[in-house]
């Protein structure tokens, strides 16, 4: 009986006409022939909405619908695919979870033409979400649109625009494209998910057709940067003959990067004979006379050839010459605007994916004034910046950023006296960065900088200085003479480290005692980090007179871990590893504790100690018939010296009272070292295990050694009892290349990105 107040539900009607509807489609496309029911299932299709997908049935006839029936329903089918993969993430993940689905679509988008733009599209919505676009990777999309581009285009050569946007803002700028819709659908499918891939995918993509892809956007990426320097303002093509993509001048920019690393080798490191001889001079004791009597001590001059010789072999710069061809200044004209900025990396980065997703929408952006290139003169002994407050226009989110109109002044500053310095050469030119990376692995270091200076006659450029880095200054055209310091910095400046800037009488009075060199073309200077110099290009030439000057400067940047007090911190990390293993008592608190303080007593032994600012060489690369083990001896022998002092030098009071000024001063004195935790691979396996931590809280630090101050007093000094008598090279080289190649691999990476970012400079 019906209770009172109560009334029969009506069937909703939608409901109904979408379950008729489905079992219609069923019944339809379960015939041989669906076709020749393509009314009944175009009215069926129409009567289903987008949310109709989360029913199972009709989920599982998408497939057909795709692939077996007219182009007109697989295409209204994808269209239905497409405003489903919009409406909700639960949506989106539910199709794109479909495998049958995804590959329907891509079936539908390679045999079809007529349904080609509306399968595009729909996997394009897919793409929409992080879940659709890992999906589409993970079902081997990316292959089978790369092939599919490569099938339908249709020609060799690409129309391509700028539209919307403004110029210093990268990531706002669009390309617009001369070809048809569903080319360019394709094109930006393939970024998009390239644009996803992690290395591992990156690398499953078949060798031949990531090549092919990669050579395509590096000529993509030419006639954007032509597009970007002619557009003013950045106006499209007439209707009609372009069509426009939601392709930005960034997102090439971070395809070409990613391919990068995946595709053959972009920069192959000089070998180290060729690098010798240019480097180090022609004899073959040059590289180890110049390791045991220069290598952070004194300067050292290479000259090349005699007065009015020309340079014949061994000629490291001849590519990079031949690519500044033109009279000087002109060539700064044509060079600069090509130039995009080197995006700093930071100097402990080992995961060069992260850095991208960073940096993401700025790949591609003008060069940034004091990152990439400063415009400067001395005069009175002071550094004078042309762009000082004079920049025309600024970046989005950079307001030193460099328009084209600032690019082209570079040529009026010139004439006007001013230094044109340019960083970064070895992420511009591949020839630059094959010497770079050469002697990066020579000097067992993960780079090495190389810097451009063009200097105008009767000039100088930077005033009078130290660098934090070891240089070797190569002179490529003119002369130029340099004054240098006969007295180094007794404790070499470390990297990162303020650099005090010196002026003034202090400084020249410290030059009074200089040596003075004159480099010609060909001729190498090296300068060790902490040596004041200064160069200028008054009064040089063979008559007298001053001509205009290029030079290149190869810097060696040790990073902290590779000095050699990094060497001690990696022995005694990898040395209590293994302890812990054979002995139970260092899995201890309160050896735990004394740890971190001998890790502190080694950095404050360093802080003071010139040899352990050196740079360490024990990953040196080189011919081991040529050095004859030298270089191999001579390290072993500096790391018992260390080992030694450490063992007479290091004292629990003085360890315990910089612990107690540096929580008095808010500091952390193992800040340094915090690399160390890139070799703590059990904190890798068990991230939330305290014990396996290698340092610990600077305050709770104190107040467990204040609590058990007789306790841990006691067991510093058995660990370095122990440490010093038993530690041996052995134990840290393996942590030691393996933390370098980290390092290493990722600058790689990076080097190869920014060279491929340059190509056809």
């Amino acid at each position: 009986m019906e209770m009172r107040g109560e009334r029969k539900r009506k069937p909703d009607s939608d409901a109904v006409g979408e379950d008729t509807a489905s079992a219609v489609l069923l019944a339809a496309l379960s015939s041989q022939n669906p076709d020749t029911h393509r009314p009944l299932l175009t009215k069926s299709l129409n009567k289903l909405r987008r949310h109709s997908f989360h029913n199972p049935l009709l989920l599982s006839l998408l497939p057909t619908l795709l692939t077996r029936t007219s182009a007109s329903l697989a295409s209204r089918a994808a269209d239905m695919v497409g405003s489903a993969a919009l409406e909700s993430l639960e949506m989106n993940r539910t199709l794109a979870s479909d495998a049958d689905v995804i590959h329907a679509l891509l079936s539908a988008l390679s045999n079809n033409p007529s349904s080609s733009v509306s399968a595009c599209n729909a996997l394009l919505d897919l793409c929409t979400t992080v879940i659709g676009r890992r999906r589409l990777i993970e079902l081997s999309a990316l292959p089978s649109i790369l092939l599919l581009f490569f099938r339908i285009r249709n020609s060799s050569t690409t129309s391509v625009s700028l539209c919307v946007g403004d110029r210093k803002d990268i990531s706002s700028v669009s390309v617009g494209f001369k070809e048809d819709e569903l080319s360019v659908l394709i094109l930006n499918a393939a970024v998009i998910l390239i644009n996803t891939c992690d290395i591992e995918q990156l690398e499953k993509i078949p060798g031949q057709l990531s090549q092919a892809f990669f050579a395509f956007m590096r000529n993509l990426r030419v006639k954007l940067r032509i597009a970007m320097s002619l557009a003013s303002p950045l106006d499209c093509m007439p209707p009609g003959e372009l069509y426009v993509s939601n392709i930005r001048v960034s997102h090439v920019a971070e395809s070409l990067f990613r391919l990068s690393l995946c595709v053959a080798r972009i920069v192959t490191p000089l070998p180290f004979p060729v690098l010798e001889r240019g480097v180090f001079g022609s004899t073959e004791s040059g590289f180890r006379d110049f390791v045991l009597n220069h290598w952070e001590v004194s300067p050292f001059l290479v000259k090349r050839m005699a007065a009015g010789a020309k340079i014949e072999e061994d000629d490291l710069f001849g590519p990079l010459s031949a690519n500044l061809v033109g009279t000087y200044p002109s060539f700064l004209s044509s060079m600069l605007p090509g130039m995009v900025s080197c995006l700093p990396i930071a100097s402990d980065e080992l995961n060069i994916l992260a850095f991208l997703e960073e940096v993401q929408n700025k790949l591609g952006c003008p060069l940034v004034y004091q990152q990439d290139i400063r415009v400067v003169k001395t005069k009175s002994k002071k550094e004078v910046h042309f762009f000082a407050n004079s920049l025309a226009s600024c970046c989005v989110n950079d307001p030193h950023c460099l328009s084209t109109e600032d690019v082209l002044k570079c040529e009026e500053a010139y004439k006007e006296g001013y230094t044109v310095a340019l960083r970064g050469m070895e992420f511009r030119f591949g020839s630059v960065a094959a010497i770079a990376e050469g002697l990066a692995s020579i000097f067992g270091q993960p780079s090495v900088g190389a810097n451009l200076y063009l200097t105008p006659p009767n000039s100088q450029g930077l005033a009078c200085h130290y660098d934090d880095h070891c240089v070797f200054v190569c002179q490529l055209v003119g002369c130029k003479k340099w004054r240098v310091s006969s007295q180094s910095n007794v404790q070499l400046p470390r990297l990162y480290d303020p650099l005090d800037r010196l002026y003034g009488s202090e400084v020249h009075n410290s030059m009074d005692n200089c040596k003075q060199y004159l480099l010609r073309e060909g001729d190498i200077l090296y300068i060790p980090r902490g040596v004041l110099h200064e160069a200028c290009t008054e009064n040089v030439s063979l008559d007298g007179s001053a001509s205009c000057s290029l030079h290149i400067t190869l810097g060696i940047e040790v990073e902290p871990p590779f000095e050699w007090e990094g060497f001690v911190h990696v022995a005694f990390f990898s040395w209590y590893q293994i302890q812990k293993h054979v002995d139970n008592s260092f899995e201890s608190s309160i050896h735990v504790i004394s740890a971190n303080l001998f890790h502190a007593a080694i950095g404050l032994i360093g802080g003071s100690d010139p040899t352990f600012r050196k740079a360490c060489l024990i990953a040196s690369i080189f011919p081991r018939s040529h050095a004859h083990n030298w270089l191999d001896l001579g390290q072993r022998m500096i790391f018992r010296q260390l080992i030694d002092k450490i063992g007479t030098e290091s004292r629990f009071l003085e360890v315990f009272r910089s612990i107690e000024l540096a929580v008095q001063e808010n500091k952390d004195p193992l800040q340094r070292i915090k690399w160390l935790d890139f070799l703590n691979m059990e904190k890798e396996r068990r991230p939330n295990h305290d014990q396996n931590m290698p340092f610990m809280e600077m305050r709770n630090l104190l107040s467990l050694c204040v609590q058990h101050r007789d306790l841990v007093e006691a067991a510093f000094h058995q660990l370095k009892s122990r440490f010093c008598e038993n530690v041996i090279v052995e134990d840290a080289i393996v942590s030691y290349k393996m933390l370098l190649d980290k390092y290493r691999n990722v600058r790689k990476q990076y080097m190869n990105g920014m060279v491929s970012l340059h190509h056809q400079l």
